[in-house]
């Protein structure tokens, strides 16, 4: 006999700097994600969340995929030396979007 699967949600907080601070309104929040969740999940939710304005700044243009220069911190490490986008997401992670740093 099948049960129904019950979905375990866990809490990760997401800290926005510059243009997400101004769209979300707040320095930090705390979403509830789906147990399994990935980082590039929780990117797609926060993209919604917030409307074209968001989904433009965290997308490239060209491609519509997540744009690299962005970069992602989880606990404070570069998702970039974890799993990237396909990072698993944890009970009371943090995860800090930061925006690309220009140059010259």
């Amino acid at each position: 006999m099948n049960h129904p699967r019950t979905l375990v949600a866990l809490k990760v907080k997401v800290r926005y700097f510059t243009t997400l601070r101004e769209l979300a309104r707040t320095r930090e929040e705390e979403l509830e994600m789906e147990e399994g969740s990935t980082l590039a999940e929780l990117i797609e939710r926060v993209a919604s969340k917030y409307g074209g304005e968001a989904f433009n700044y965290l997308h490239v243009r060209i491609t519509g995929k997540i744009d690299p220069s962005i970069q992602f911190l989880i606990n404070g490490i570069s998702a970039r030396d974890l799993h990237g986008l396909r990072t698993e997401l944890r009970e009371g992670d943090v995860v800090a979007v930061i925006p690309p740093v220009g140059g010259g």
